[in-house]
């Protein structure tokens, strides 16, 4: 999928003018067949007037108060690469660096299942997607649908036979 960003911001006269259009590169990781199409981000809240300059990045979640906007892509199957031909040591340090900070949030005893301290707010654009909480709860949502995650342990399957699109906006928190 081709994105198209288009961002505004304000000239030395404090005038709104348009400061980017154009496509962003997806993120891929040999461990994942998942996209990532990072669209925004800051690490704090944002003050105006600004110059429309995207916020630097950290990590790949946000720190309390910060924001990450993205599209996310889902392919069938369980979102990960066939390991027969990774090397896995690679593979982890590619994911590190691209990612930084995903790993941390995974649960190695149940793959694929991940917390996080952000609020995100989801909507599916396209396909339909399985969202399984604790306990193997899962409700399925279709384009058009809308989740709101609130830290909770989750993960994500695509068991159709073409991808998922989820537009994914998160905000930070602080776990207590």
């Amino acid at each position: 999928m081709q994105i198209r960003r288009v961002v505004t911001g304000h000239d030395d006269r404090d005038k709104a003018v348009f400061v980017d259009d154009g496509h962003v590169e997806p993120t891929t990781v040999v461990l994942s067949t998942t996209t990532y199409h990072e669209l925004w981000r800051a690490d704090s809240v944002p003050t105006f007037p600004d110059a429309g300059a995207n916020g630097s990045k950290t990590t790949f979640f946000p720190a309390a108060g910060g924001y990450r906007f993205f599209i996310l892509t889902l392919p069938p199957g369980d979102g990960h690469a066939n390991l027969d031909d990774v090397d896995v040591e690679a593979g982890l340090r590619e994911l590190q660096e691209k990612l930084p900070g995903v790993l941390e949030t995974n649960d190695f005893d149940d793959p694929g299942m991940h917390t996080t301290d952000t609020v995100d707010m989801e909507i599916v654009l396209s396909g339909a997607v399985v969202l399984e909480l604790d306990d193997g709860v899962e409700k399925t949502l279709h384009a058009g649908d809308v989740n709101i995650q609130n830290g909770t342990r989750h993960r994500w399957h695509n068991r159709g036979t073409s991808p998922v699109v989820i537009a994914v906006m998160m905000v930070g928190a602080h776990r207590r």
